[in-house]
């Protein structure tokens, strides 16, 4: 079983930046041939959605809110996923998590439903 830890949450101003990385307990490169893996957020009260993701042919997905100021890579040498976020505003206040899955379709691989593994999250905070 793919196990998956994320890092790099925290607190920054409107208008500031971070960067979340999600280590994995398999090569990544190996898991990326098979798998989706991609960056989900959810605030209480609201289901979780998509923010950026690989499909299974290694090309990016993003969620409309975020292109442009967001960019999810691959780190093989650090075997991590990463998610660089830039001009921050309050919206994106969440939990953060990373995910790896079996989807084949590109309509759904922003979807969480389809996702096997996750990890256990990391806190973003924007301030105004």
């Amino acid at each position: 079983q793919v196990q998956l830890v994320e890092s790099g949450g925290g607190s920054v101003q409107s208008g500031g930046s971070l960067r979340l990385s999600c280590s994995f307990s398999e090569d990544i490169e190996d898991i990326a041939n098979t798998y989706c893996l991609g960056w989900f957020r959810q605030v209480p009260g609201k289901g979780r959605e998509g923010v950026a993701a690989f499909d299974n042919d290694q090309n990016p997905h993003y969620q409309d809110s975020v292109k442009g100021r967001f960019t999810v890579s691959l780190d093989s040498a650090k075997n991590t996923l990463n998610l660089q976020m830039n001009s921050l505003n309050p919206e994106d206040a969440a939990m953060y998590y990373c995910a790896a899955g079996l989807i084949f379709d590109d309509d759904y691989v922003l979807e969480p439903d389809g996702y096997n593994f996750w990890g256990p999250g990391t806190q973003v905070t924007v301030s105004s």
